[in-house]
C-alpha cells in the first residue's frame, strides 16, 4: 500500500516536471521571439566590428616589429657613438637612426610604412601622438563619430550653436549610439583649449557626463616647422601655413576616433543639421553595405557631411599625410577617388562616373553652413548649401531592412531601393493589372502602421490607382482558429490607394509577424506612377 502510494507521488512529481517543461519551452519560445529581431538586427553592427578588430589587430602586430625593428637600430647606434652622446649630440644621432631605417640594412623584414615616415619629427617627441588636453568618458562601440574641428575666431564664435543643432536632432536612443568629438585644432594655445573644454561642460554638462560630447586638444609637437613650406598654386605663405596645418588637423582627428566608432562623419564647428539625420545617415550607409564605396555625402560644401566606414581611415589619413605639404585637403579627398576608381586608359567622363559611384550623396543635404567667418583669418565666406531646406520631391524615413522587388518597369535611376531608403522617388513606367511592388523582411518583423504617398505637385497624374495594400502574415487562423504557418503564402488586404493617391493604415497586432508587405495593381494604368513617400512603422516604434 506504502509502495503504491509512494509510486502515484512519484507518477505525479513526473508529470508536474514534465508540464513545467513545456511550459518554460513555451515562454522561452515566446520571449526568444521578442528579442530574435533585436540580436538579428545587431549582428551587422557586431560583424563590422569585429572585422573591424581583426585589422586593428594586424596593423598592431606591424606596428610592435617595426618598433622593435627601431629599437633595436637606435641600440646599436648608440652603441657606435658613445662620444656624441657624452657631448649632447642627439640630433646627430637621431639623424643616423633615420639613415638607418631608410636602409633597412638591420632589419630581416619588410615593414609598411608608419605615420614617422611622414613625420620624423614626431621620433623627438613620446608624446606627440597623444592629446594634450582631453575632457571625456570614454565611449567606444558607437554607431556613429561626429568629428568637429574648431579654432579661435576673431569674435565670434558658432560651436555652441552646432553642438547644440546636433544635439537636438537627435532622439535620446540616437545619441546612445552617437559620439561628437569636438577638436580644438589650437595647439599652441592651451589656454584656449582649456576655454572650450570649460564652456563645453558648463553649456552641456548631461552630454558631457554621459559620453555623448567630448573635447580633445591635440599636442604642438605633432606639428612640424611650417615656416619653410613651399609656395604653391599661387598661395599666399598665410594661406599654405594654413591648408597644411588643416590637413595636419584632420589627420589627428581622424586617427583619434577611428577607433570609437563603425562610421566616422567629418563636420564643422559652423553649421546646423537638420532634424533626424543621425538616422537618416546610418540607415543610408546601412544599406549602403551591398556596394562598393569610400564615402558618403550629406552635404554638398567642402569636407562637410563626408561620412567615412572607420575601417578605411588609416588608408584615408595616409593619402592626406603623403601630401599634406602639396594640396588642400578637399583636392586630396579628390585624387584619392581618383587613384582607387579611374583608369588613365579611359576618359574623363568614364572617371566621373566611376567617382560617383565610390562617393554617394545623399539629397537632399542634412547640414548647412551657417558661419560668415573663414578659419582663414581675415577671409569671409557667405557658403550655402542650395539643397538644404529644399522640399524635397521624396521623403525620407528610417524603415526596416528588407529587399525589394518590382514586377513595374522602372525609369531610369528612379529606383525602388532609393525610394525606400529617402534617397530619391520611385518613378515606374504604366503598370498593368497584377504588376506588384514587394518589401521582404528577412528575419520576419511586426509592422503597426504603413504610409504609401505617391504623385507630386509636378506629376499630379503619376498616382497609384485601384491598388491593395497588403501583407503575408508568418502564421494564419486555421478552422480550428489556431495559428498554423502560412505555408500557402496567402496575403491579406489591410488597406487601398484613395483618390488622393495615399495608401495609409494600422496594422491589426492580431497578424503577428509579417514576412513581406506589397502593393498589388488591380487594373491596367495609362499613367505612370511615381512613389515619393515610404514609410513602415514598426510595433516598437510608436
Amino acid at each position: 500500500m506504502q509502495a503504491s502510494r509512494m509510486k502515484n507521488v512519484i507518477f505525479t512529481v513526473i508529470f508536474l516536471c514534465v508540464l513545467t517543461f513545456f511550459w518554460i519551452i513555451a515562454i522561452s519560445r515566446e520571449d526568444g521571439s521578442m528579442y530574435r529581431e533585436i540580436t538579428e538586427s545587431r549582428l551587422v553592427d557586431l560583424q563590422e566590428r569585429m572585422h573591424r578588430v581583426e585589422l586593428l589587430s594586424h596593423q598592431r602586430e606591424n606596428d610592435l616589429q617595426m618598433l622593435s625593428s627601431q629599437f633595436t637600430s637606435l641600440l646599436q647606434i648608440i652603441s657606435h657613438k658613445q662620444d656624441s652622446v657624452a657631448n649632447g649630440s642627439d640630433v646627430e644621432i637621431l639623424s643616423s637612426f633615420l639613415d638607418v631605417e631608410k636602409n633597412s640594412s638591420l632589419s630581416d623584414s619588410l615593414h609598411l610604412p608608419s605615420i614617422f615616415t611622414y613625420l620624423p619629427h614626431l621620433l623627438q617627441h613620446p608624446d606627440s601622438l597623444k592629446p594634450a588636453y582631453r575632457l571625456s568618458r570614454n565611449r567606444f562601440g558607437a554607431s556613429i563619430v561626429l568629428g568637429i574641428p574648431t579654432i579661435r575666431r576673431e569674435g565670434v564664435s558658432y560651436l555652441c550653436q552646432t553642438v547644440q543643432s546636433l544635439i537636438d536632432g537627435m532622439t535620446e536612443e540616437e545619441q546612445i549610439q552617437c559620439l561628437i568629438v569636438v577638436f580644438v585644432a589650437e595647439p599652441w594655445d592651451k589656454t584656449y583649449i582649456q576655454e572650450v573644454g570649460d564652456t563645453i561642460q558648463s553649456q552641456f554638462p548631461e552630454s558631457v557626463n554621459k559620453g555623448l560630447v567630448e573635447v580633445v586638444g591635440p599636442p604642438a609637437e605633432f606639428y612640424p616647422d611650417m615656416n619653410n613650406l613651399k609656395i604653391t598654386f599661387g598661395d599666399t605663405r598665410e594661406r599654405v601655413k594654413w591648408r597644411t596645418k588643416q590637413n595636419l588637423d584632420f589627420c589627428f582627428l581622424m586617427l583619434y576616433a577611428r577607433t570609437r566608432g563603425i562610421y566616422y562623419v567629418q563636420l564643422e564647428d559652423d553649421l546646423i543639421a537638420k532634424p533626424g539625420y543621425f538616422s537618416i545617415m546610418k540607415t543610408y550607409a546601412d544599406q549602403q553595405r551591398v556596394y562598393e564605396w569610400i564615402l558618403l555625402e550629406f552635404s554638398t560644401l567642402g569636407f562637410i557631411g563626408k561620412l567615412f566606414k572607420s575601417s578605411d581611415l588609416p588608408i584615408v589619413v595616409e593619402f592626406f599625410l603623403m601630401f599634406y605639404k602639396d594640396k588642400p585637403i578637399d583636392w586630396l579627398l579628390d585624387h584619392l577617388l581618383w587613384v582607387k576608381v579611374c583608369s588613365p586608359e579611359k576618359d574623363d567622363k568614364h572617371c566621373v562616373r566611376m567617382k560617383a559611384e565610390a562617393k554617394k550623396r545623399f539629397r537632399p543635404s542634412l547640414f548647412q553652413h551657417v558661419g560668415m567667418q573663414s578659419s582663414l583669418k581675415g577671409k569671409i565666406q557667405k557658403l550655402k548649401d542650395k539643397d538644404f531646406g529644399k522640399q524635397a520631391i521624396h521623403r525620407a524615413h528610417v524603415n526596416p531592412p528588407a529587399s525589394l522587388h518590382t514586377s513595374i518597369k522602372t525609369y531610369q535611376k528612379f529606383t525602388l531601393q532609393k525610394a525606400y531608403i529617402g534617397e530619391d522617388i520611385f518613378w515606374g513606367v504604366s503598370p498593368v493589372a497584377g504588376d506588384t511592388v514587394e518589401i521582404v523582411f528577412n528575419p520576419y518583423i511586426q509592422l503597426q502602421g504603413f504610409l504609401f504617398r505617391s504623385g507630386s505637385m509636378q506629376h499630379p497624374d503619376d498616382k497609384f490607382l485601384n491598388t491593395t495594400v497588403e501583407i503575408l502574415p508568418e502564421f494564419v487562423f486555421s478552422d480550428t482558429n489556431e495559428t498554423v504557418a502560412n505555408k500557402k503564402a496567402t496575403y491579406v488586404a489591410v488597406g487601398e490607394f484613395n483618390k488622393a493617391g495615399v495608401a495609409k493604415g494600422d496594422i491589426d497586432p492580431l497578424y503577428g509577424k509579417i514576412q513581406s508587405i506589397r502593393l498589388r495593381v488591380l487594373q491596367n494604368s495609362q499613367s505612370w506612377v511615381l512613389l515619393n513617400e515610404i514609410h513602415l512603422i514598426q510595433a516598437s516604434q510608436r
